[in-house]
């Protein structure tokens, strides 16, 4: 599979608010997610969850490309993200903010070139940059008979 081909990502429910998610194109397990009571059953991490280790992961693994690209052999890194929802001006939940530390095995000081890591290895980390310049997503909804909707659009999409 190239860089261009998109990626792809194939969700079928389980349950009232449980997926299973297959990652096209890979011989990746599926995920199992689910929302928490009262709404699921919490059998699996929910979309909140996922978007979270989006970003820490991509972070984490960012900054150690860019530790690697100066010559450095960090030791295993541990990264933790915290973020609270609040309602925004519409009373709809949201993440407003996200903290990640990341914490390093090794000294600081100890790193060719720690300074340059430091000023650039977020710009490697896809997730995080997107998310921070926003993202646009289009929706459709096909029924079962195939007729597509556009949410928020008046009846059937073109």
């Amino acid at each position: 599979m190239s860089e261009d081909d998109g990626i792809r990502l194939l969700l079928e429910q389980e349950g009232p608010y449980a997926f299973r998610i297959s990652f096209e194109g890979t011989d990746l397990d599926a995920l199992h997610t689910d929302e928490g009571a009262p709404l699921g059953e919490g059998a699996g991490p929910n979309p909140s969850h996922l978007l979270l280790a989006g970003v820490a992961n991509c972070l984490s693994a960012s900054l150690l490309f860019a530790l690697r690209k100066f010559k450095n052999a960090p030791g295993p890194i541990r990264t933790e993200i915290v973020a609270h929802k609040a309602r925004n001006e519409n009373g709809r939940w949201r993440i407003p903010r996200a903290e990640v530390a990341i914490h390093l095995s090794n000294a600081a000081a100890e790193l060719e070139r720690f300074d340059r890591v430091l000023a650039q290895f977020e710009e490697f980390c896809i997730v995080t940059q997107s998310v921070r310049e926003g993202m646009q997503v289009d929706v459709r909804i096909i029924d079962a008979d195939g007729a597509e909707y556009v949410p928020g659009g008046a009846g059937e999409a073109a």
